[in-house]
């Protein structure tokens, strides 16, 4: 079984990652260092917002078990709205992580699940 590397690693490396590309990060919210979930909140510096979770486990399967994918939860909503949404998360799962990354591109850096509609994995 193929082990997923710890939340506090892959948070580290997608800063790096963002960072690198220009874009701004900062961790809003630590969770849990070896298995937190992890939300991205994506400030596209025009008054829109973005924000990531973690994609649903059906979209897993044997050949990428230990994969981080998200699926997009929110998109170009005003903040408030993005904000209820994570404090609503938050409620369920104390120990989630937060990553607010600004970038006028609206990049979030990660690789989203497959479309229903589509085959293939994409990053965004």
């Amino acid at each position: 079984m193929q082990r997923r590397l710890r939340t506090d690693f892959w948070v580290a490396a997608l800063r790096r990652r963002a960072e690198q590309a220009g874009a701004y990060v900062s961790i809003a919210r630590r969770g849990a260092d070896e298995a937190g979930a992890v939300f991205i909140l994506v400030d596209r510096r025009d008054g829109a917002f973005d924000l990531y979770g973690p994609a649903a486990q059906s979209v897993f399967d044997e050949e990428r078990p230990a994969d981080r994918l998200f699926s997009l939860v929110v998109a170009a909503a005003p903040q408030d709205a993005v904000q209820a949404r994570v404090e609503q998360e938050m409620r369920f799962d104390p120990d989630l992580w937060l990553i607010d990354i600004e970038d006028k591109q609206g990049r979030a850096f990660i690789e989203l699940a497959p479309d229903p509609d589509q085959r293939g994995f994409t990053s965004r």
